[in-house]
């Protein structure tokens, strides 16, 4: 297995550029084939979790696993996992079961049974798309949905020799190796959080908690002892942005305060971030030429709080509107 990029398009979610890694597992003698969206670039992580999704689509777990060198996840060593990267890896392999191997650094033709194949699902994923007739997809979900069909059209080629090989494949294990990062946050009086240099909001009943966060390629798992009490889509900074710092706030996080202190809407720095859309913020730009500063703090704020009490984003931004 190996991770890929896709180069010759630029696919993008809700109409944003969508930067990612595909993860591309194989097996030898079949090359029966599984193809999954990595956010974050190469890391242990992302490792964990393409591998494991795909020795579970297989239904089984080969002797033996080949990758490069694994040079870019190296650097993956925060939070609680801090032992060397190479244990980690080697105690996945040993919870399947699996023999690690690699190939050496910039031999690329050492692990030919997926470096070809690479560049083969990457031509057939090219030509799907035009054929779609664009790049756009909803969620990152409906891109991985889309990719899992090209990729079984490829393994239908293949049903006979995958059905032999089967059958030499070890079980799975009864429960999964861990594929996420492990840290302790306390929540801010702001009912935020800070992880990777990103400020996220979470839920204002957990002001003043220490929270356990399971960190995976693309979300932020949070829990109080043993019970979850959030799930947040993972942020990166973008490219060229200070530090590498960006906030991620979810209105309904932080509305109750808001509501008991309208003014703060006012003067708060997350103003913008709070505003759940350009259309949101086109009504804030109105009621502020509309009414004192104060009255329009106080309209948005009830107007966001009713949003969120009621589940009716859109329709409260339209009624508001006219």
């Amino acid at each position: 297995s190996d991770f890929t990029e896709l180069k010759k398009v630029t696919i993008s979610i809700s109409g944003k550029p969508f930067e990612h890694l595909l993860y591309h597992y194989r097996l030898a003698y079949s090359g029966w084939e599984y193809v999954e969206v990595i956010q974050g670039g190469e890391s242990f992580i992302g490792l964990s979790q393409g591998l494991q999704n795909a020795l579970n689509a297989c239904g089984g777990v080969p002797k033996l696993h080949r990758t490069d060198s694994l040079s870019a996840a190296y650097r993956n060593k925060a939070g609680k996992r801090n032992k060397p990267l190479t244990q980690f890896y080697n105690e996945l392999c040993d919870h399947y079961q699996m023999r690690p191997t690699r190939n050496n650094t910039g031999i690329a033709h050492e692990n030919g049974s997926i470096e070809s194949p690479h560049g083969h699902f990457k031509r057939r994923l090219t030509q799907a798309l035009y054929l779609r007739g664009n790049f756009d997809f909803e969620s990152v979900n409906a891109y991985q949905a889309f990719i899992e069909q090209v990729v079984g059209g490829l393994n239908t080629r293949n049903t006979q020799k995958f059905d032999e090989e089967k059958t030499h494949l070890q079980p799975l294990p009864k429960y999964r190796f861990a594929d996420y990062e492990e840290l302790t946050v306390r929540v801010s009086s702001h009912s935020s959080i800070q992880v990777r240099s990103i400020l996220y909001s979470v839920p204002s009943r957990l002001i003043g908690q220490q929270v356990n966060i399971h960190l995976y390629h693309d979300r932020l798992v949070g829990y109080l002892g043993k019970l979850q009490v959030f799930q947040l889509d993972r942020v990166r900074a973008p490219k060229g942005s200070k530090k590498g710092r960006a906030r991620c706030i979810n209105y309904r996080h932080i509305i109750e305060g808001l509501r008991r202190k309208p003014r703060a809407f006012l003067y708060c720095t997350w103003q913008r971030d709070i505003l759940p859309n350009d259309q949101w913020r086109d009504l804030w730009q109105k009621l502020g030429e509309r009414f004192e500063p104060d009255s329009a703090a106080k309209l948005m704020v009830e107007a966001l709080y009713i949003a969120a009490t009621q589940d009716k984003e859109a329709a409260v931004e339209t009624y508001v509107l006219n």
